[in-house]
């Protein structure tokens, strides 16, 4: 065997790997604690429906022959509870990316029974805003603790000036110091969470014009479509709240065998 054989041979490395099953048992159980127990956890304070009403103008950076299809996001960027208020602000937009024929440039490939077309795509962010009122609480939030900021002073006496009796003297606070006590608090914000949208939409073009030259019969292009939306948004608002939990046993083994 000759020596670049030989190191070739010795350099070749092979990874084998086999597959199998593993088995899991429930033989650890989590340990809790026993009593009542004071936790902080998220508290549902709200779950409402927000219907928003939408009215956009889209314009097309080239000729649209026609809309193919058009797949929608709904993005929440704010979601705010103006505590002591029951007022919710809300604001965030609908991603729309719209895929649609585009009339070729080219003239000559169009004809009286034909038009040739590029599929182009074309995404858009539409904004949107409103403010709703909470009416009711499924559980009341825990309304923000106000800062507070109080001065204090200490007495001090000077003697008077010229022409005052000696044994006058001036009582008052110094005017040379400062003093104050300040209370801060961290106080829980709500938030929320998105839990579903549903839209309703209708897009209709403003400026459609005919094709050029001959074209087949009720064939055209636009660059401008209005857009009407109706926003359907389900959401939770929730804050962090302390909560007490009462368990009386530590012993799961009933909960394996008899619940679901």
């Amino acid at each position: 065997m000759s020596e670049t054989h030989k190191d070739n041979h010795v350099n070749e490395c092979k990874a084998v790997t086999h597959h199998c099953e593993c088995e899991s048992h429930h033989e650890n159980h989590p340990h809790v604690s026993i009593g009542k127990i004071i936790t902080k956890v998220p508290v549902v304070l709200a779950e409402l429906t927000l219907q928003i009403n939408i009215d956009a103008l889209i314009t097309f950076p080239e000729p649209v022959l026609e809309i193919k299809d058009i797949k929608k996001t709904v993005k929440l960027t704010q979601c705010r509870l103006l505590l002591p208020s029951n007022k919710l602000f809300i604001k965030g937009f609908v991603r729309k990316n719209i895929q649609y024929a585009s009339p070729s440039p080219d003239i000559e490939m169009h004809t009286k029974n034909t038009v040739a077309s590029d599929i182009h795509s074309y995404t858009v962010d539409v904004p949107f805003q409103c403010v709703s009122e909470i009416k009711k609480f499924l559980a009341l939030p825990v309304m923000p603790d106000m800062n507070k900021r109080m001065e204090f002073d200490f007495l001090v006496s000077k003697p008077m000036s010229c022409g005052h009796p000696e044994k006058d003297e001036l009582q008052s606070k110094d005017l040379s110091q400062f003093h104050q006590e300040s209370i801060q608090h961290y106080n829980e914000l709500p938030y929320c969470e998105l839990i579903s949208s549903r839209i309703i939409e209708w897009d209709e073009a403003i400026d459609r014009s005919p094709l050029p030259n001959c074209s087949p019969l009720g064939e055209g292009f636009f660059t401008k479509v209005e857009e009407k939306m109706v926003l359907d948004l389900t959401l939770k608002v929730l804050q962090k709240q302390q909560i007490r939990v009462s368990s009386a046993t530590n012993d799961d083994d009933d909960c394996f065998h008899h619940c679901d």
